[in-house]
């Protein structure tokens, strides 16, 4: 698995190179596997199914080269000319790569069989992380007088993260297993700094979200606080952002938590939280990060990695030549799925907070047929079934 024990996990006293460090002894890849990987280190594979997986990679690849890197072309507008209309499109951008986070999340904690566990606990912290840090980027869009458009940001499986950020990291939908956690969960959280993730330079999400910072202080805009939501989500409250000092505080909450950290574990482990990089980073190490006199290790108590249900990887283009039965969970969880997104483009469009509350709650019903799923296996012993997480559009009329 890549795992080097002896090396520590931060170096000592230099910023730079403990997140250097940090990235080496979790295992970061220098060339992130796809689900092609995945399926073949949990289940049997064939070579059709490989080569089909392989071919979906360098798809995405390709695409967030050619068409998706709309963070590199917001990056290279000069800072003088980053106004309100720049802001607007950036906190669109934000919108979808927030959401992108949640699916592989969900997948993962859903497929914990104790929701109990040490490890369902981490994760399922993080996915209202995640939630709130959505929710904090879309009343930021409203507040500089835009208009979250989420249903239509939702990404497809497997895929590149929007806006051509870390190119190279192809995320997939599967059931939590330790390849998974390293080369989804803990490549989409790598920490600020370089990782040579893939042979061709990208923007990276810390690198985004203070350019957001520095545009908000340049511009200086009037902040509307009509159509913002006030929500408690998970344990967090999302509150309108009023003055500047809300931004910024907003945006460094998304960053310490998160993508594109750059706070030493000293610090995001100050309130026993620590940054979703680290608590990956124990998953798959399946030890706590300590501090020794080498620098940062995973050498505290044991994470153990819990019993999980083998959710195999969502093929490209979905699963195909289903059961009636298993086709009629597939439409039951992407009809939720879709009156979820349905919701929250409503509540910020005038909905509230009452329309969100309803949205969440929808949320919390996509876990049974997404189990029912994971519990169903796949024709050929490769595993079981899992949700696709797909975006039903509604038919005009």
């Amino acid at each position: 698995m890549g795992e080097e024990p002896d090396e520590p996990a931060v170096a000592p006293f230099k910023r730079r190179r403990f997140l250097a460090s940090a990235a080496v002894a979790a295992g970061a890849p220098t060339a992130v596997a796809g689900p092609a990987q995945a399926a073949a280190s949990q289940t049997d594979v064939t070579a059709a199914d490989v080569a089909a997986a392989e071919v979906a990679a360098a798809q995405a690849t390709s695409q967030a080269a050619a068409g998706l890197g709309s963070v590199a072309r917001l990056m290279a507008v000069p800072e003088d000319s980053r106004g309100v209309a720049w802001l607007r499109s950036a906190l669109q951008v934000a919108v979808g790569l927030e959401l992108a986070t949640i699916p592989p999340y969900l997948c993962g904690w859903w497929s914990v069989k104790d929701q109990r566990s040490e490890v369902a606990r981490m994760i399922r912290r993080i996915v209202g992380d995640e939630m709130y840090h959505l929710g904090i980027v879309c009343n930021l869009l409203v507040a500089v007088g835009g208009r979250p458009q989420i249903k239509a940001a939702a990404p497809v499986y497997p895929g590149p993260l929007p806006g051509g950020v870390r190119a190279g990291v192809n995320v997939y939908l599967s059931g939590l297993t330790r390849p998974f956690v390293r080369d989804v969960m803990m490549a989409i959280e790598a920490p600020e700094v370089s990782l040579a993730r893939s042979v061709q330079p990208s923007p990276t999400v810390g690198e985004f979200y203070e350019g957001m910072i520095g545009a908000f202080r340049a511009v200086r805009p009037n902040l509307a606080t009509r159509g913002q939501v006030t929500q408690h989500i998970d344990t967090d409250e999302l509150r309108p952002v009023r003055t500047l000092d809300d931004v910024e505080h907003a945006i460094e909450i998304i960053r310490e938590q998160g993508e594109g950290t750059e706070s030493s574990p000293t610090d995001s482990f100050s309130d026993d939280r620590p940054a979703h990089y680290y608590a990956f980073g124990e998953i798959y190490h399946g030890r706590e990060l300590r501090e020794t006199d080498d620098g940062w290790r995973y050498v505290g108590p044991p994470v153990p990695f819990p019993d999980v249900r083998p959710m195999a990887p969502v093929p490209v283009g979905g699963w195909r030549n289903t059961s009636a039965h298993v086709g009629g969970l597939l439409f039951r969880f992407d009809a939720m799925y879709s009156t979820v997104l349905d919701s929250l483009d409503a509540a910020w469009a005038g909905g509230g907070h009452r329309t969100l509350g309803a949205g969440i709650r929808t949320m919390r019903g996509l876990e049974k047929p997404a189990v029912e799923l994971m519990e169903t296996p796949v024709p050929g012993g490769r595993g079981t079934y899992g949700p696709q997480f797909r975006a039903l559009r509604r038919p005009r009329r």
